[in-house]
């Protein structure tokens, strides 16, 4: 399941005797979430020791910055093995009890025909009958690897993420939604996030407009969101900057004519009078190369562009970038009319223009 989760074979699985022992903490490969797994329970002998350490690991945690402490707890039992006993019900109280929200995750649950398995369905019940401390008050069904030879998909991730995401620190979302791989969405989400701000930085600091020559001044503004989606979408730092500055040079770097040129596709979206930029065209710009940049990062986690681990040819990124981002500028100011009506500053005034 924690393979799933990340995307990548980070826990060690076997089949015989028990992988994992005593705790580890697995993290992804961009050091976003970790997930610390424990060994298996034998109900009533290791219960004591593991919520000891449980409880000391808390305590310290407390002391420390929001996104070194545990937020979340999942108890996982195999769904079919259609028992719940006291010490657990025990067990998941004393989890709660610590401040730590509790999800009891049933895995490897066969489904069929849309049914999950009568045996599971029944501990679930068993479960939910007890009353206890739990997100939803029920298990979450899940079925983290597909297996071919039984006909079996995955499913459940997506809504333990869900669920994992509702009680979770809101200062820790971003974390979680770059190192999951199950709900792409959300990354996008994400991401808009972040281009909405670079946008809203990047007409502030043309309130007063700034001259051409000084276009630079927006490239922080810009690698920044950049750098940020790329983290969202696990492309190394190293990369992302090479990309970036790539990006960023054929949107921003190209001379004044090509700058000029592209703002005239947009009917009233502005014009460099004078050898200055305004806030409008600020913003169209910074969206336009966000959604353009999203939309790299995307094709590239796909294989479409270059392959993951790799840097992309400059000539190749620098075509691929100025293709989305031309179509991206004919959308940007449609958006960014839309969002003036909340925030005057992200348009030019008329004097402007």
């Amino acid at each position: 399941m924690i393979n799933a989760i990340f995307g990548e074979e980070v826990a060690r699985t076997g089949i015989g005797e028990p992988v994992t022992r005593g705790s580890h903490l697995y993290l992804d490969k961009v050091g976003h979430l970790g997930i610390v797994d424990t060994q298996g329970l034998e109900v009533g002998k290791d219960n004591k020791q593991i919520l000891s350490e449980l409880d000391k690991a808390m305590t310290q945690m407390r002391q420390l910055p929001l996104s070194e402490q545990i937020h979340v707890a999942w108890y996982c039992l195999r769904g079919m093995d259609r028992r719940f006993e006291e010490a657990e019900a025990d067990f998941v109280r004393r989890l709660d009890g610590m401040g730590l929200p509790v999800i009891v995750v049933l895995t490897q649950v066969p489904m069929r025909g849309g049914y999950f398995h009568p045996d599971a369905v029944l501990l679930a019940e068993q479960i939910i009958a007890k009353q206890l401390p739990i997100v939803s008050g029920r298990p979450f069904m899940t079925y983290a690897k597909a297996d071919e030879f039984a006909g079996q998909h995955a499913y459940g991730l997506k809504e333990l993420l869900d669920a994992t995401f509702r009680v979770a620190p809101e200062g820790v979302h971003g974390a979680l939604v770059a190192a999951q791989e199950i709900d792409h969405a959300r990354k996008a989400q994400e991401a808009n996030k972040y281009i909405s701000a670079a946008v809203a930085s990047a007409a502030a600091a043309a309130a007063t407009p700034i001259p051409f020559s000084s276009a630079a001044l927006l490239v922080p503004i810009q690698l920044g969101m950049m750098s940020r989606i790329a983290q969202i979408y696990k492309i190394k730092f190293e990369r992302a900057a090479l990309m970036a500055i790539a990006a960023t040079t054929a949107a921003t770097q190209l001379g004044r004519a090509t700058f000029t040129s592209l703002i005239k596709m947009i009917p009233g979206a502005g014009t460099v009078v004078g050898g200055v930029i305004g806030a409008g065209v600020a913003s169209t710009f910074t969206y336009a190369m966000g959604q353009a940049w999203l939309t790299l990062c995307q094709r590239v986690v796909k294989g479409k562009l270059g392959t993951a681990g790799t840097v992309v040819d400059n000539d190749e990124l620098r075509e691929a970038f100025m293709e989305e981002f031309r179509k991206q500028i004919k959308v940007g100011r449609k958006e960014l009319r839309a969002a003036s009506e909340a925030d005057p500053n992200l348009t030019d005034s008329p004097k402007r223009r």
